[in-house]
């Protein structure tokens, strides 16, 4: 009885494993692909930036159709899964560029080191949790489509304090987000009996990483506000 819970425990850390390597892999290479636009190629960045929202809406149209495709993929365990979210990664990390070229890098390492920190930790709650947070997960997705809707109407209002409201309130939302997709993991190998597909871990680890890129993005506008 001991032995088959050692060994279900050790096979759903191996898949934790597994997702976080994948999260890993795609946070990185858009890290690289940022760096080496500010740095290596930020000549062509700078050219870039006369038309920079223009650029934001493309690369964001694609990533939202990279996104509906990797997961379409995920659920068929397709081996074009794996390549299409390293797509996604490279193409938000060229997007990224853009938007982290406006602040100061000392504004930008407290941004990361914070979306880390707070990561980190509700990552250890969604784990350790027993409470089911699919209701609080479901609220949180509502709530996100309507801080969407409300960073829409400001792009016409303008509003530094309209924006600072919404930064802190998308902080509270991913972080929440954060915990449910890391319950989610849990369960996805349970109700799998532990033989989960990579395109599910995939799918999980695609669902993290936007997790991390956008309460990374929370804190970088809360920590800019006068840069």
């Amino acid at each position: 009885m001991n032995q088959t819970i050692i060994q279900e425990h050790s096979g759903l850390n191996q898949f934790y494993a597994k997702v976080y390597a994948f999260v890993g892999i795609g946070i990185a290479l858009s890290a690289i692909v940022s760096a080496l636009m500010l740095t290596t190629f930020q000549d062509l960045l700078v050219q870039l930036m006369i038309n920079a929202r223009i650029w934001l809406i493309v690369t964001g149209i694609v990533e939202v159709a990279l996104v509906i495709f990797a997961s379409g993929l995920a659920v068929k365990n397709s081996p074009a899964t794996f390549p299409i979210f390293l797509l996604y990664s490279a193409i938000n990390g060229f997007s990224l560029s853009f938007i982290v070229s406006l602040y100061l890098p000392g504004t930008v390492l407290t941004a990361f080191i914070s979306s880390a920190a707070l990561f980190f930790v509700m990552a250890i709650v969604g784990v350790v949790i027993k409470k089911d947070l699919s209701g609080i997960g479901r609220a949180l997705i509502a709530a996100l489509f309507g801080l969407i809707l409300a960073m829409v109407v400001n792009i016409f209002l303008n509003s530094d304090l309209m924006d600072y409201i919404i930064s802190i309130v998308m902080v509270l939302v991913f972080a929440g987000l954060i915990a449910w997709d890391n319950q989610k993991i849990r369960y996805v190998y349970e109700e799998s009996d532990g033989q989960v597909a990579t395109g599910w871990a995939i799918s999980l680890a695609l669902s993290l990483y936007l997790d991390f890129i956008n309460l990374f993005l929370s804190f970088l506008r809360i920590f800019g506000r006068d840069d």
